[in-house]
C-alpha cells in the first residue's frame, strides 16, 4: 500500500437538506368563507332590519299617506317633525308621562333585578352551602318557564295584597331574572379566580371589601349584559301591565301606544296611526342609543367563558 493512500483523508458525507415543510398558519389563519353561509346571514340581516326601515319610512308620511303609498318608500310630503310633534303634545303631552313611568319601571326593575343577579350570582358561583344543587336546579327551572305563564298567578296573588293598579304591580315581579341570575353565575365562575379572592383573604380583606375592591371591577362585562337583558324586558314588556294596570297615568310606553292604537276602533274614536308609528320611533330610539353605547361591554361579556384555556 502506498503512502499516498495512507495519507488519503476519508470521504465525508454532506448531510442532505432537509425538505422544507410547509407551513399551514397561514392557511389556518384564514378563515373558510362560505357562499351559503354568507347568503343566510344576509338574509337574516335584511329580516331583521325590514321592520326598522319601514317603521323609519312610515313615520315620516301623513295619516292619509300611510295608506295611498308603498310601505317601503317615502311619499310626497315629508311629515317626520310634525308627526313627532304630534306625539308630544297630543292629549296634553300623555307620552311624556308614560316615557317616565316607562324610565321608573326600568330604573327600579331593571336596576333592582340587575343587583339582584349579581349577588345572587357570585354568592352562587364562590361560596359553597348545603342545598346549592336544589338552588341550581330551581334557576334552571325557573328559565324554561315563560312569563306569561306567571301573569295570571301573580296578579291574583297583588290583587289580593292590593297592589293591583298601582306602579309596584310591575316594578316588584320585575326584579326577578332567573336568567340575568344564571348568566350571572357562570359569569362569576369564570371572570373572578379563586386564588385572587384567597390572597385579598389572606391580606386581611373582609368578603365585603374583597367584594367591591377585587371581584366587581371583573365582573363589568357580565353586569353591563345582564342589565340589557333586564332593560330591553322591562322596556319592551306588555302583557304584566295590560293585566296589572288600569289607569292610563300608569301605563308604559307599550301599553300607551297600543291604546292610541285602539282608538280607531271605538265608536268615536280618532285615527291617529301616524302618531303611533311616530311614537313607535321615539320609543326604540333610547335601546339603540344604549345598546351602541354599551357595545363593548356587552359583547365581551356574552363571550365569557367561550374559550377554555
Amino acid at each position: 500500500m502506498s503512502t499516498n493512500t495512507l495519507l488519503t483523508a476519508p470521504t465525508v458525507r454532506k448531510p442532505r437538506p432537509r425538505p422544507r415543510i410547509r407551513s399551514r398558519r397561514s392557511s389556518h389563519a384564514r378563515p373558510t368563507r362560505s357562499i351559503l353561509l354568507t347568503v343566510l346571514t344576509a338574509l337574516v340581516g335584511i329580516y331583521a332590519l325590514i321592520p326598522l326601515v319601514w317603521l323609519l319610512i312610515n313615520a315620516t308620511k301623513t295619516q292619509p299617506d300611510l295608506f295611498s303609498s308603498f310601505g317601503l318608500w317615502f311619499s310626497g310630503d315629508f311629515a317626520l317633525w310634525d308627526n313627532l310633534v304630534g306625539v308630544v303634545t297630543y292629549d296634553d303631552g300623555v307620552f311624556g308621562r308614560w316615557f317616565l313611568n316607562t324610565l321608573m319601571y326600568v330604573v327600579l326593575g331593571a336596576g333592582g333585578a340587575t343587583l339582584l343577579a349579581l349577588l345572587g350570582g357570585y354568592g352562587l358561583a364562590k361560596f359553597n352551602f348545603p342545598g346549592k344543587r336544589a338552588v341550581f336546579a330551581t334557576v334552571i327551572g325557573a328559565v324554561a318557564v315563560p312569563g306569561t305563564a306567571l301573569a295570571v298567578p301573580t296578579f291574583l296573588m297583588f290583587a289580593n295584597m292590593g297592589l293591583t293598579n298601582t306602579p309596584w304591580s310591575v316594578i316588584i315581579p320585575s326584579l326577578i331574572s332567573p336568567f340575568g341570575l344564571y348568566l350571572m353565575w357562570t359569569f362569576a365562575a369564570d371572570a373572578v379566580p379563586d386564588e385572587i379572592m384567597e390572597a385579598a383573604r389572606i391580606d386581611g380583606a373582609s368578603e365585603a371589601r374583597t367584594f367591591f375592591q377585587v371581584a366587581l371591577p371583573m365582573l363589568a362585562p357580565g353586569i353591563v349584559t345582564v342589565l340589557l337583558f333586564t332593560v330591553v324586558a322591562t322596556w319592551n314588556n306588555y302583557f304584566l301591565p295590560l293585566i296589572m294596570l288600569r289607569n292610563p297615568d300608569w301605563y308604559p310606553l307599550t301599553l300607551g301606544l297600543n291604546a292610541w292604537n285602539q282608538q280607531a276602533t271605538t265608536a268615536g274614536g280618532e285615527a291617529i296611526f301616524n302618531l303611533v308609528i311616530a311614537g313607535s320611533l321615539l320609543t326604540i330610539l333610547p335601546l339603540i342609543a344604549v345598546f351602541l353605547l354599551l357595545q363593548r361591554y356587552w359583547q365581551s361579556g356574552l363571550a365569557a367563558g367561550s374559550v377554555k384555556e
